[in-house]
């Protein structure tokens, strides 16, 4: 097992390696900006350095920075967490080179399934089903006109090196087709560097639907079941729970070995999430794969009983999945996540500041993973992500209430949260009821509308 691992990362998933990482006996190393100076990540690692100002460009984005740290440090490896540098490639060479250990999948592995053109063409091979579209880049209008035709409109563009709904465009026409194009092209290239585009059928009311994966060093690929994340607003995910109303017994069963098939092909390892959209005709196709932890890993392990992240760690230790996850996988009852952000609950915008109350819920079935504290300041550089609210119940009914409870008790005063709209939601009939789509949110904030002129 590792001696010392630094964390190259910074709030509540900074927080949870580090809880992880003592657990296990497994001295930890914060890195942190001058804006997060006196966050919790840094209070409770067993040392801290600071690699820059607070622009994440300037520090938790500056490779030789953290490098640098985890060298002075002398880190056995680095666990990158989510977002930031969890996902480059180049990154994960880096540590490599300098003969650290990168807590995640082959870098060679990430470049595959990071080009979301390559990923479609790598899962198709494997079986795994996908939507109609490209088959690979599209490299003029005219192409795109053409993929369009043979496909069906409407269709949607997306940036072959995208996230967060950035690079994309639903097209309904021919007309339309030329215009979007250039738009999604423009913001793909300002956003990630890279104005390729790919282009798929759009499916109009889907659900989305993830796999959890596990995999070790030895071939060895295991599916955890699968998170409905639908509950979205401008494609950001907004409430995740496991497991989905939606998936059969024999579609997990199904769906699960065609995954691990294909992830066995690739030689991935480690921690990985499979995205899927789902018809409404329960037809399910791959859209994309996140190679790291998951902001809503959590559900995953309250329905399970695994940990992820001691998993990630057993698993770039050397450890095979025989010895980590010892039972077959078993789904307990069921989870649902809120992610709490500081932000306005209506105009949705940021909210910076100094935290002056900040009272957490408790009881059995609930769990909060923050790095927030009361007199902590928000700073206003970074994911408006300040905390996860987990409720676990015997059935989505009680994990429901629990979390209505839960939201209620959750007090944030100084700055705005995203709690009243959470709780907005919970009372919510179609919410409720479990038959909602991805379009949810859109219905949702007309029902709003018509609730305020009543």
């Amino acid at each position: 097992m590792f001696r010392k691992v630094l964390i190259a990362n910074r709030g509540e998933i900074a927080l949870r390696v580090i809880s992880a990482c003592k657990e296990m006996g497994i001295r930890t190393v914060a890195v942190y900006s001058e804006a997060d100076r006196n966050s919790l990540h840094v209070r409770f690692a067993d040392e801290a350095i600071c690699i820059g100002p607070p622009r994440s460009a300037e520090s938790y984005l500056n490779v030789p920075a953290v490098i640098s740290a985890a060298e002075i440090a002398d880190v056995d490896a680095i666990h990158p967490g989510y977002g930031l540098l969890s996902e480059n490639a180049n990154f994960a060479e880096v540590c490599r080179a300098s003969n650290i250990k990168f807590i995640g999948p082959p870098p060679e592995v990430t470049r595959m399934m990071g080009e979301k053109s390559t990923a479609r063409q790598t899962m198709k091979k494997a079986k795994v089903p996908i939507l109609p579209g490209s088959d690979g880049i599209i490299e003029n209008e005219g192409e795109a006109l053409e993929w369009a035709h043979s496909v069906g409109y409407p269709v949607i563009l997306k940036a072959v090196a995208g996230g967060g709904g950035r690079g994309m465009r639903i097209c309904r026409s021919k007309e339309e087709l030329p215009g979007l194009y250039q738009q999604a092209s423009i913001e793909a290239a300002n956003a990630f560097g890279n104005g390729d585009l790919y282009m798929e059928k759009f499916i109009e009311r889907p659900r989305h639907i993830e796999f959890q994966v596990l995999a070790d060093e030895h071939g060895n690929v295991m599916s955890l079941g699968e998170r409905e994340c639908s509950i979205q607003r401008r494609h950001q995910k907004l409430i995740e729970e496991a497991p989905s109303l939606m998936v059969t017994p024999k579609l997990r069963e199904e769906l699960g070995k065609t995954i691990r098939k294909s992830l066995e092909n690739i030689g991935y390892w480690n921690a990985g999430t499979i995205e899927f959209l789902m018809d409404e005709d329960g037809k399910i196709y791959f859209i994309e794969m996140n190679t790291r932890i998951q902001v809503e890993h959590c559900v995953t392990e309250m329905v399970t009983g695994i940990d992820l992240v001691k998993a990630q760690l057993r698993i770039a230790a050397g450890e095979k999945l025989g010895s980590i996850v010892t039972e077959p996988v078993t789904i307990r009852g069921h989870a649902i996540e809120c992610r709490i952000n500081a932000e306005h609950p209506e105009k949705f915008t940021p909210s910076a500041g100094k935290i002056t109350a900040f009272n957490l819920p408790g009881g059995n079935g609930v769990r909060v993973d923050t790095a927030q504290y009361a007199e902590g300041v928000v700073p206003p550089y970074y994911d408006s992500l300040i905390a996860k609210l987990i409720c676990h119940g015997k059935d989505r009914e009680e994990a429901m209430n629990k979390m209505q409870r839960a939201l209620h008790q959750f007090v944030v005063q100084g700055i705005h949260t995203t709690i009243p709209m959470h709780e907005k939601i919970f009372a919510d009939e179609e919410f409720r009821s479990g038959k909602f789509d991805t379009k949810f949110m859109e219905r949702f904030f007309e029902r709003q509308k018509d609730i305020k002129v009543d």
